[in-house]
This record gives structure tokens, sequence and C-alpha cells, in this order.
């Protein structure tokens, strides 16, 4: 667990449970889902003594639900985000809830970065002056956000340091969800090449491409991912729509309502962004699948239409042989002195003008486009 208690342009980091509200700043209490789960009684206890209120059994079940799509509910005294990270590595949440990663592939399967990408759930619960996170156990976006905001703190820029803290509890939800958002845009140069890299093959008529179940789980994984980002921004318009029915109050003033209304935004575009390339990668996959196999189509009709030809060509040839080869006793040109002679030009003359003649036509030829190709 640990616990930011952050007020003004300065952060105080402790391993404790808060025992009093300050009259100043906010407090971020951040959990593993296994130290949530075990520490459950106590923060219960902490809530009640601190805000007179008890947290919902369904949504504690939620924070707790390591496969949850991403969602948004309230109560008329916190609010419960569910958002789904797009993070890098294989990791499990903790010990006893395994950590979700996207389509149980094989360990063989599929472009390696796709087996690389987690996306276990955290879990926001935003209480006035209080947000509580649940994270997979080592969850890197809550360390590394951890890191900035205490980076901002020993700045020497006062000033500066005061823009780079959240303001409310609400704020600083905002700019964890943009970073676990922009954590995947990250991850788009290497997604990109990995998956040209299969196009590439695919397209080569060259190559013998033989890992279509590797390519089945791709393309799965793919709609997997298209499914949790679009999870990610209903949940995303769902709190914009209810951010819109906030007024201000005492702890809430116009600009920061006016801030949190922006930032929100922001973090929708960046989820749609991300949709918008799951979405492109899911086309360059079908298309490439689509255009091996009008290769392949194009190759074998070029075999075929050689194949064809060269029939064609045998095919009067055979017929005079057998005619020659027909066993009559009147057959006067058999006898001629030059009979073997004048055949034997015949059918050199006549395969050299059906050769040309399919030629021209380009029987004989492959395409421009397989040409250019190989």
């Amino acid at each position: 667990m640990r616990n930011f208690h952050i007020h003004g342009n300065s952060i105080v980091e402790t391993d404790k449970l808060i025992p009093a509200l300050s009259a100043t700043g906010f407090h971020w209490l951040s959990f593993s889902r296994r130290e949530f789960e075990v520490a459950l009684p106590d923060i219960q206890q902490m809530l009640d003594q601190l805000f007179k209120l008890e947290v919902l059994e369904l949504h504690l079940t939620d924070l707790l639900n390591n496969q949850l799509p991403s969602h948004y509910d309230y109560t008329s005294e916190y609010d419960v985000i569910i958002f789904r990270r797009l993070a890098r590595g294989r990791s499990e949440s903790d010990v006893f809830h395994p950590g979700q990663v996207l389509h149980a592939a094989s360990a063989s399967s599929g472009p390696p970065i796709l087996r690389r990408i987690d996306t276990s759930p955290i879990g926001f619960l935003v209480i006035d002056k209080l947000i509580i996170t649940v994270h997979p156990a080592d969850c890197a976006v809550r360390d590394a956000f951890a890191l900035k905001l205490l980076n901002a703190v020993s700045s020497s820029n006062v000033s500066h340091a005061a823009n780079r803290l959240a303001a409310n509890p609400t704020d600083l939800m905002l700019r964890l969800i943009g970073q676990v958002v922009d954590g995947y845009l990250d991850l788009r140069k290497e997604l990109t090449r990995q998956l040209d890299h299969w196009q590439s093959e695919l397209i080569n008529p060259k190559a013998r491409f033989n890992n279509w179940s590797a390519l089945l789980d791709s393309r799965l994984t793919l709609h997997y991912l298209d499914e949790i980002c679009e999870d990610q921004r209903a949940a995303m318009q769902d709190w914009i729509e209810a951010l819109d029915t906030w007024l201000e109050n005492e702890a809430l003033s116009a600009k920061e309502l006016e801030l949190l209304k922006v930032r929100s935004r922001d973090v929708l575009e960046h989820i749609e962004r991300v949709v918008h390339h799951v979405n492109r990668l899911e086309q360059s996959a079908e298309t490439a699948v689509q255009m091996h196999f009008n290769i392949q189509s194009n190759h074998n009709n070029d075999v075929m239409k050689t194949l064809t030809a060269l029939t064609a060509i045998f095919l009067p040839l055979n017929l005079i042989t057998g005619f020659f080869g027909m066993n009559f006793e009147n057959f006067p040109a058999l006898k001629h002195p030059d009979a073997l002679l004048i055949t034997e030009l015949f059918m050199g003359l006549l395969v050299i003008a059906l050769g040309s003649y399919f030629w021209i036509n380009r029987y004989l030829t492959v395409s421009k486009a397989r040409s250019r190709s190989d």
C-alpha cells in the first residue's frame, strides 16, 4: 500500500491508512488487488470514520474482479471507474487472481508484442478529498505515475511543480487513466512494425506462409483488443455525461470543473485514437490475408494458363503422330522418300506458330504484377 497526501506543491508518502483528514489537500491510497482484499475491513472502518459512508458490496466486488470490463458507476457519495489497462508485459495480477492477458494463445503463436500486452483492470474509487486505486501487483502504471509526482515535487521551480500535481482526486484519476491510454499509444510503433512484417510475408509470392494458426490467434487478439478499447470509450463517455451534471461547490470551483471536463475530453480523444488504430490494424491484417489468397490465385491461374497453352501446342502433334501411326496397308504418304522430313518440318512450324501465338497473347508469360514482385 502507498498513501500519498498531496497538498499545494508538496507530497507526503506513508504506508499506513489515513488516521484523520487534513484541512488542505487530498489523499491517494494505492493498493494491489490482494492488499485491498486483505485490508478491506480496515478500509471500510476508515471510510466510516472519515466520511460516514460504506462502499457497496457490489462495487467492492467490481474492484476485486480482475476480469471486469471497463465501466463507470456512481452513488451520491462516491464514483467508481473500472478501467482496463493496456500495459507492456505479461504479468499476473496477484497470486490468487491471475491477470488477464489479451487472448489465450499458445506460447509460439502470433506476433510477440500481442502476447506481451496485459489488460488487467485498474479500479478507481473517488470520494471527496480521497481517491483509492486498486492495481495489479507490481503495476508499472502506478509506480511510473507516483515517480512522476515525486519528481515534480523535487523540482526547484515551485510553480512548475504545482502545475504538475493534481488539484483534486478526480484530476488525479483522469491523469492516471490518461497515462494508461498513452501507454498503448507508445506501443503502436512496435505493434505496427511486427504486423507489417507479417503482411510482407503474406504478400511475398516466393514465401510459403504456413503459420495460419498464429495468424488466426493474432486476428482474434486484435478483435479482443478492439472490444477492450470500445469498453474504455463507453466508460469515459458515461463519465463525461455524469461530469456535465456536476455543479460548482465549495470543494470544486468553476475553473477546476472546466479543467476536469477538458481533461476528460482529452482522455476520450486519446481512447478514440487507440480505437481507430486498432481498427486499422484489423483491416490491414484482413487485407493482407485477402491479398495473399489473391496472389496465390493469380499464381495458380498463371500455372494453369501455361499448362493449357503447352497442351494446346502439343495436341496437334499428338494428332499428327497418331494419324501416321495408324496401321493401314495402303498409305501412300509413308512411301514418299521425304515423308519423314516433311512431317518433322511441318510439326516444327506448327509448334513455332502456336508458341508465337500464345506468347503474343501472354499465355506463356507471367503477369506484370507478379514479375515486379519477383
